[in-house]
């Protein structure tokens, strides 16, 4: 993006943000799009994706600018919120302590399990019969 662009990529499970912070008044993009408009109704998207800039005091300082792929909208928010805390890593590495203790920092990288062959599933296997 610019020189005075600060880039992190956010990771959870099969999601992935690539989140771009600029100087700014706080406008969140992902894809192209506002934050209501990309996830839609329901669940507050929007409350999560801005912890990490509640709890550092940042929420008017910079413009977020995210590209997501994979995964479902829940991972896709925690994705980003994990790619937002990188950032602001990047920003100001003082923000660590704080990021860290609320958990921001920590990639969730749990995955489905691969089906194994000659098997039912990744774990389940054909019933077995004596005779």
């Amino acid at each position: 993006m610019a020189d005075n662009s600060f880039y992190a990529t956010g990771k959870r499970k099969t999601a992935i943000a690539r989140v771009w912070l600029k100087p700014g008044s706080g406008n969140i993009q992902v894809n192209k799009m506002s934050v209501p408009d990309y996830f839609g109704g329901g669940f507050d998207y929007l409350q999560k994706i801005s912890k990490p800039l509640a709890l550092t005091d940042t929420a008017a300082k910079f413009d977020i600018l995210a590209t997501l792929t994979g995964g479902g909208k829940i991972a896709q928010t925690e994705a980003l919120r994990h790619g937002i805390s990188r950032a602001l890593l990047v920003v100001d590495p003082e923000h660590r302590i704080t990021l860290k203790k609320a958990g921001f920092l920590t990639r969730d990288q749990r995955v489905k399990e691969r089906k194994k062959y000659g098997q039912k599933g990744a774990r389940a296997r054909f019933q077995f019969s004596k005779r």
